[in-house]
């Protein structure tokens, strides 16, 4: 007789049962949601630092562009699943005018945003086992892209007092006979770091030595502040260019986070696997979306800049402001858009009108959120317990009045 096997038990595959869900994304969602019912009752206004986006409105002429391929019926068809030829080529172009590394639109695949690109970088390095570094404090999405393409995150810590930056010696550390990659990111998400051009080649000469392939994050390359300087690792480290993946996108230098338009570069073998996957998983990008960043990606970087000042400004008030709440440490952002403090003075100790004991950033963030209607990320979301993750990306005023009230808060 055969005996029957419960086939739905599990419903949900472990490999998908296993992700975390976003927490930047459920914070920015839980934020706006308490926003609306605020509006609907009357309440107090809602503050948000959790969303990781420009404030500012995509430029004109990028929606002009839009516009016109909306109108334009070759648009509303299939086309090319590796991106619009014109695009890879001015992708291809625009990397060299801004980071002097030189490649062929034929190595560029167009993706849907630069999440997207991520997770198609790791499932076309990584087999099952394979290991990458993974510098924390570290976006949230990274281990997630990781762990679903069956690589292992090989978590490296850092703090405020190394300004949350890997050091050679941490690498060798880290290093085993199945390390596949190491995760770069500069500008940094979340910690704002900015590597200098020094550092980064001693990082780029240490793969090479080491046989490592490098997946180098450039999402913010633009947005650095003072006299901090973006630089390429394969531009600064030339031999490792066929050992590197690069991950780039409109999102951030163009104020166009939801047109979902990124791009990964990378030598032409790995870049026909990772098409070939893309061929099979999404087809081509929105072709709408796609002229709007050929428009972005040919034209000049006024906008860039005028976005720039601002984010630069906006630094220096979020840094000092954070560092007058009694307990609070927090660095200088270098680049991106965040501050990152240290808030772990704050835990274990009464706080707040009612007392509140936190006993980490989890139910610190919570409990802010709940009683000074801040909303902001823990620390915990970025591997770095203790910390916690704030953006300047949004009007002068409310970072102000968001920062005041968690300092009246803690000090009630």
């Amino acid at each position: 007789m055969t005996r029957a096997v419960n086939r739905t038990a599990n419903r949900t595959s472990a490999r998908l049962a296993s992700i975390a869900e976003s927490a930047t994304l459920a914070v920015d969602a839980k934020a706006k949601a308490l926003q609306a019912q605020a509006v609907k009752e009357g309440g107090e206004k809602v503050i948000g630092f959790g969303a990781g986006e420009p404030d500012f409105p995509t430029p004109e002429n990028i929606v002009e562009a839009a516009a016109r391929a909306c109108r334009d019926p070759k648009w509303h068809k299939y086309t090319p699943a590796a991106g619009l030829p014109e695009l890879r080529e001015a992708i291809a172009a625009k990397t060299l005018r801004d980071s002097g590394f030189e490649c062929k639109g034929s190595q560029v695949l167009v993706t849907n945003g630069g999440k997207h690109a991520v997770f198609t970088a790791f499932a076309a390095l990584c087999d099952p086992g394979d290991e990458v570094i993974c510098p924390a404090p570290y976006w949230t999405t990274y281990p997630e892209s990781i762990t679903l393409a069956g690589g292992v995150p090989v978590v490296v810590q850092t703090d405020e007092h190394s300004g949350f930056k890997v050091t050679v010696e941490q690498l060798d550390a880290a290093l085993t006979p199945r390390t596949k990659a190491l995760l770069f990111v500069s500008p940094d998400n979340p910690s704002g770091a900015v590597y200098t051009p020094d550092e980064v080649g001693a990082i780029g000469r240490w793969a090479v030595d080491n046989g490592v392939w490098v997946l180098t994050d450039e999402i913010y390359e633009h947005l650095v502040f003072g006299d901090n300087r973006f630089v390429s690792m394969p531009t600064v480290v030339p031999e490792l260019a066929n050992q590197c993946l690069i991950v780039n996108g409109v999102a951030k230098t163009y104020a166009m986070t939801g047109w979902r338009v990124g791009w990964l570069i990378g030598p032409p073998d790995v870049m026909k696997a990772a098409i070939n996957f893309q061929s099979h998983s999404t087809s081509n990008v929105n072709n709408v979306a796609q002229a709007a960043a050929l428009e972005a990606v040919s034209g000049d970087l006024s906008a860039v800049a005028m976005m720039r000042e601002a984010f630069a400004r906006r630094a220096v008030t979020m840094h000092r402001m954070l560092n007058e709440i009694p307990g609070v440490n927090a660095i200088v952002p270098q680049g991106a858009f965040y501050c990152y403090p240290n808030f772990s003075a704050l835990l274990g100790k009464p706080l707040g009108p009612n007392g509140t004991v936190s006993n980490n950033t989890l139910e610190l963030a919570d409990a802010i959120l709940g009683q000074a209607k801040v909303a902001f990320v823990p620390g915990e979301a970025f591997g770095t317990p203790g910390y916690a993750r704030f953006s300047f990306a949004m009007a002068d005023d409310d970072m102000q009045e968001g920062i005041r009230r968690i300092r009246e808060w803690v000090v009630a």
